[in-house]
């Protein structure tokens, strides 16, 4: 099967009384052509098997997902981004980048994260750029810079961790706070006492919101 054609069985599959539902759960931010995500997910096992053996990522099939208005589409490409991650390739973090801080929201923001990391710990000195985007203007950058160690455990760079967090301690929006407490609440699991310490260091300086879900799993 062709990857493009995905895009006609997304179109194939629309619904229009689940899209007036999705859009008022995201806030009417993003037109939806209203497909579950079970639905979603068995198109995606048609094409991205196959889409694996290439070995390659095609953009073309990316920018055309990224460019139509529904929502569902770009679930697609950060999805397949996912699928197909170890072949990436040190160039495509600025492609990346451009799918951050376009048509930005949590739900295709937190995914691409996952995908940056995949590809931060295996170029030497990219961790480099997460620390330039922990001070982006664009708090999108700056969330996944504080969300791209996520489930990475004895892998974490410690001093990395700590860096990106304290530059973002301070902040008012919302989704930099929750996303530090996130970050820290994950590492929790793997190193309790290294976030009780950073919690006892930046207490003064953390949000209630921070402070709350970094607890989570510390006695």
């Amino acid at each position: 099967m062709k990857l493009s054609d995905l895009i006609t069985d997304f179109e194939k599959n629309s619904n229009e009384l689940l899209a007036e539902s999705m859009e008022k759960y995201m806030q009417d931010k993003f037109r939806f052509l209203g497909i579950r995500g079970g639905t979603r997910t068995e198109i995606y096992k048609k094409y991205f098997p196959d889409a694996r053996k290439t070995k390659t990522i095609d953009w073309d099939f990316v920018e055309r997902c990224w460019n139509k208005e529904e929502r569902e589409f770009q679930y697609a490409v950060v999805y397949y981004l996912k699928a197909i991650q170890r072949f990436l390739k040190r160039e495509d973090i600025s492609r990346l980048k451009y799918l951050i801080v376009t048509k930005s929201w949590w739900d295709t923001v937190d995914l691409l994260a996952k995908v940056v990391g995949s590809l931060v710990i295996r170029i030497e000195g990219y961790d480099q750029i997460m620390l330039e985007w922990s001070k982006d203007s664009n708090i999108w950058l700056r969330r996944v810079a504080i969300l791209y160690q996520l489930s990475l455990k004895d892998k974490v760079d410690e001093q990395i961790l700590d860096n990106i967090l304290v530059n973002n301690l301070g902040n008012s929006e919302f989704f930099i706070n929750k996303a530090i407490g996130w970050a820290l609440r994950d590492y929790s699991k793997f190193n309790p006492e290294w976030v009780r310490e950073f919690i006892k260091e930046n207490k003064a300086n953390m949000t209630n919101l921070s402070i709350r879900e970094a607890s989570k799993y510390l006695n």
